[in-house]
């Protein structure tokens, strides 16, 4: 019985995601989608692997969401890849979870496909991962494809303190001073030191594994987006999920605020 249901599926669902590819509207998609990669260590469990075959399997599934975003004209994708919480883990789990970042963002590079920069507080980053994300980089800065930025030791609260801290910064050495800056900040100028600064802020955000909460990513950007919580486990995250999260947000009347 298991094997036939298997078989009918496999059968109706390239129908079903061909039809949803369809029937999206062209002119209501997203130009900025937030992806946040999540439930690998779980999705490990539930397969009675380790943490770092999850890690890993998360990792091989990040090339194919590219190329679904390629295919209905997303122009800037965020991925949350490692949160600065993530970098109080136990040490053999961090230091295996860099590797693989490391990697996997090295083979985005190699791709000469997309566009990549990295996100976040490289400075907690251990050097040699900094150093890894930074050479990704520069090795993709002439390609001319979807803006891929890798949020690595990123927290939304830390990127909001490093943007004010910036901004502060540049006035001092303008020779503003805290009197004539308080009358003149406002929301631009704070965007203006985001680390997406000169980007789109997020149409729509993708969380997986069935969480349904922000943990902190993009707080600033994400003030109008658009939310699509899956239940599925990042590793397990397919082409029919993407088109149905593109689906939900087509239907929906954007108020940004209103």
């Amino acid at each position: 019985m298991a094997d036939w249901k298997s078989g009918i599926r496999k059968v109706l669902y390239p129908a079903y995601e061909a039809r949803l590819a369809r029937r999206l509207p062209s002119d209501r998609l997203p130009k900025h989608v937030g992806v946040m990669l999540d439930g690998n260590r779980r999705w490990a469990k539930h397969v009675g692997a380790d943490a770092e075959h999850g890690h890993r399997a998360g990792a091989a599934n990040i090339s194919p969401l590219l190329e679904w975003c390629e295919e209905v004209g997303v122009e800037v994708v965020t991925l949350w890849l490692l949160s600065t919480d993530n970098l109080n883990r136990p040490p053999a789990e961090l230091a295996s979870l860099l590797t693989i970042i490391e990697e996997a963002v090295e083979d985005l590079a190699r791709a000469q496909r997309w566009r990549l920069n990295p996100v976040g507080a490289l400075d907690l980053l251990p050097a040699p991962t900094a150093r890894r994300l930074k050479e990704a980089a520069d090795a993709t800065r002439d390609v001319e494809g979807l803006i891929v930025n890798v949020a690595v030791g990123y927290g939304g609260r830390r990127e909001i303190a490093d943007a004010v801290r910036s901004l502060l910064q540049e006035h001092a050495s303008q020779g503003t001073s805290i009197e004539e800056l308080a009358e003149i900040i406002d929301v631009e100028h704070i965007a203006e030191h985001l680390y997406t600064k000169g980007q789109p802020d997020p149409d729509l955000v993708i969380r997986t594994s069935g969480e349904q909460r922000l943990g902190g990513f993009l707080l600033w950007q994400s003030a109008h987006s658009e939310f699509y919580f899956c239940e599925a486990y990042w590793p397990d995250f397919r082409r029919v999920d993407f088109l149905r999260a593109l689906r939900a947000y087509a239907e929906r009347e954007r108020r940004f605020g209103n």
